[in-house]
């Protein structure tokens, strides 16, 4: 066998292939955990799991924490939420998409819905596995794709994955079309020439076969998303032995099955498709303007109005609320220079969901953008809030313009929201009555009050944080309180 130079490919999570164990662990963790995952929680969670007898070991006396630390992460892989420590503790921050999830834990349609969704919000390159940064596009989404196209009979076999879709790197319309051609071209190959270069490159060949036949159209079968057809065995695939090793290797068996899309998600996958393509690109984790930690807030804050629209349950009001969220962090991006004002706009309302704020825009040269009474027990105090959006990240603030803006008002300090900043900027608020909050931090903070349906949002923990880090970025301390105050709600 010639020598073998590792490919890049679709990396998919192999640890369980149990739908029911996924939806056992992401319960614990919300219901038990308070979103603490420390070691010592994890010790907690796996006695649990063990008692439910979904959690075995082959070293019962050492008891490991290797697979509920595999069974944390296959949260993070399929969207349920996302990893962060503060204050020394690792906690597991819920998306939106992951708490509706487990709101209607017992609701199976729903559930599956949902769970569409999350594969639609699944990127690669993902914050959670190792796919390497080569690969940009939405897989699920690309998968779907395929199985809604007519020329492929709405199918796709456990040996077109393996060959010609698992190393796909990027995807656009031309590149597509191609892809189905080569689908195409293997259907009406000579299956034993096919298996016989298969074999050339079993390493590479077996760990698709292990991933996405053994687990993952296991696991997508079992949601009911898939509907899958074993078939029978065409080529037995070895993984290498390790040097040391004096057991034989482990072999793979792969079949002549495929899977179609149940018809109960089709209209849905189809809605969906129309509005969050394959060929969109995804959010580029090795951004250079960006923090990592808010790019991967931004990834976990997928929610469309299609879900709420098609599973029902939320009203009128509750949707505008979530939505609320969604439009600060998009507005403060400024796309195409039209949103300025429209950020603006929302901020009002967002600082307006404060009981003990009374927020309004006011805008115009020589004013500041939003003036704010903090209606305080014992002494009232003003303050200014600045939108600062923009499609890059904000390289400069004027603090002088800034004081002038807020001594017109009679303000304590000012507020600048912005969703990026260069590092000089923190420099420039230095020793003033500025503080800087990043776009996604604050809506990260009222979605949660408004999903946790959370009416009595005071003002006072922000002020505190205000008065204590004076002429600081104060993100990481908003994000931090946010973990902290619904780390124990269930």
């Amino acid at each position: 066998m010639p020598i073998q130079v590792e490919r890049e490919k679709w990396i998919l999570y192999k640890h369980t292939n149990n739908y029911d164990l996924i939806q056992a662990v992401a319960l614990d963790v919300k219901n038990h955990c308070g979103t603490d995952i420390s070691e010592t929680e994890r010790y907690r969670m796996q006695a649990r799991l063990a008692a439910l007898d979904l959690y075995h070991t082959r070293n019962p006396r050492q008891k490991p924490l290797d697979s509920i630390n595999h069974r944390i992460n296959t949260l993070e892989f399929f969207m349920f939420g996302y990893e962060s420590v503060v204050d020394g503790v690792k906690r597991f921050i819920f998306s939106p998409l992951g708490n509706l999830f487990l709101s209607y834990i017992d609701d199976e349609d729903k559930k599956k819905i949902i769970f569409t969704t999350m594969l639609f919000a699944m990127q690669f390159q993902h914050p959670a596995n190792g796919t390497p940064n080569s690969f940009q596009l939405y897989p699920f989404r690309l998968i779907f794709q395929l199985l809604l196209d007519s020329r492929l009979e709405y199918r796709l076999s456990f040996l077109e994955y393996i060959y010609c879709l698992a190393d796909v790197k990027t995807i656009s319309e031309s590149s597509y079309n191609q892809l189905i051609d080569k689908i195409l071209e293997i259907r009406h190959s000579n299956i034993d020439n096919i298996i016989e270069e298969i074999k050339d490159d079993e390493h590479y060949y077996v760990n698709c076969v292990y991933e996405w036949q053994y687990y993952i159209t296991n696991l997508l079968h079992q949601a009911g998303i898939f509907i899958r057809h074993e078939g029978t065995a065409l080529v037995k695939l070895y993984h290498p032995s390790k040097p040391t090793s004096i057991s034989s290797p482990t072999g793979r068996v792969l079949k002549d099955g495929y899977i179609e899309l149940a018809p109960d998600v089709k209209s849905y996958i189809n809605q969906m498709l129309a509005q969050y393509s394959c060929f969109e690109a995804p959010i580029r984790l090795d951004s250079p303007d960006t923090l990592q930690a808010d790019l991967v807030k931004e990834i976990y804050s997928f929610y469309p109005q299609i879900l709420t629209d098609t599973i029902g349950g939320v009203t009128n009001e509750l949707r505008q609320l979530l939505e609320l969220p969604k439009l600060i962090t998009e507005y403060s991006n400024n796309p195409e220079g039209g949103t300025a004002y429209l950020f603006e706009q929302v901020l009002e309302e967002g600082f307006n969901m404060f009981y003990d704020v009374e927020a309004r825009k006011r805008g115009g040269a020589g004013h500041t953008d939003i003036e704010c009474i903090y209606l305080h027990p014992i002494h009232k105090k003003k303050f200014a809030v600045e939108a600062k959006s923009t499609q890059h990240k904000l390289g400069l603030v004027n603090s002088g313009r800034l004081r002038t803006h807020r001594e017109e008002i009679g303000g304590a300090y000012t507020i600048v929201i912005t969703p990026r900043i260069v590092p000089a900027v923190r420099s420039d608020i230095k020793g003033q009555n500025i503080v800087i909050i990043l776009a996604n931090t604050f809506s990260e903070y009222l979605y949660n009050h408004i999903y946790h349906d959370v009416r009595d949002m005071s003002y006072e923990d922000f002020d505190i944080i205000v008065m204590e880090h004076m002429g600081e970025d104060i993100s990481k301390y908003i994000s931090n309180m946010t973990i902290e105050k619904f780390s124990a709600r269930t």
